[in-house]
């Protein structure tokens, strides 16, 4: 099968930004997770599926800056949520493709991005993001997201209006969602009993 789009022309971002507030404002991307921050499996997870790679977040910065890939804050202040994510990353992105994941779901598809890419050329659509189905129906996982680089300006634009709203600003463009089988690959860390669960799938 020929690739959809090559991994030279995605980036990588890992979400890092937010306030934590669910695990008592800590930053869970510096969570330890079987030995190593819950952001580097985010990292090491996504490095073989793209070809170049940066983080979001907004303190701490030394320590993600020591995992040796650029580092980016939000360019909105006061934690506005993974929009703002997106648009450091997509301010920042020199390639034609920009690929989101979030720093708490260690285990991912691996080919997560593969998927993503093969779905959203089938669809020419401007905007991929995965869904899984469980108990409780779909459930679509927005910051899973494959989107081209030149959605910076409506970003931009829909960010300045006030909104923070990642499903209005994707309902604007052309935006497929990707269904995966594996629920359990999606599973976050967003308390600190989850964190746990995690470690538990493991025997950590």
């Amino acid at each position: 099968m020929a690739i959809a789009i090559a991994k030279q022309d995605i980036t990588g971002l890992i979400l890092a930004g937010g306030r934590g507030s669910r695990m008592g404002g800590v930053d869970k991307g510096l969570q330890n997770h079987l030995g190593m921050p819950l952001a580097m499996h985010a990292l090491m997870r996504l490095s073989p599926q793209v070809g170049h790679l940066m983080i979001n977040a907004n303190r701490n910065l030394g320590a993600y800056e020591s995992f040796g890939i650029p580092v980016w804050p939000d360019a909105l202040a006061d934690y506005p949520g993974p929009l703002a994510g997106f648009l450091a990353g997509l301010e920042h992105c020199e390639t034609p493709y920009l690929v989101t994941v979030p720093c708490d779901t260690p285990n991912f598809p691996e080919n997560l991005v593969s998927r993503l890419a093969a779905v959203l050329v089938d669809h020419d659509a401007d905007i991929a993001m995965a869904s899984t189905t469980g108990a409780e129906g779909v459930q679509v996982q927005p910051v899973f997201c494959l989107m081209k680089a030149t959605l910076m300006e409506s970003l931009i634009r829909f960010t300045q209006s006030g909104q923070r709203k990642i499903d209005k600003w994707t309902a604007e463009h052309r935006c497929i969602e990707v269904p995966f089988d594996d629920e359990a690959a999606f599973f976050n860390a967003n308390t600190t009993d989850e964190l746990r669960q995690l470690q538990a799938r493991h025997g950590g």
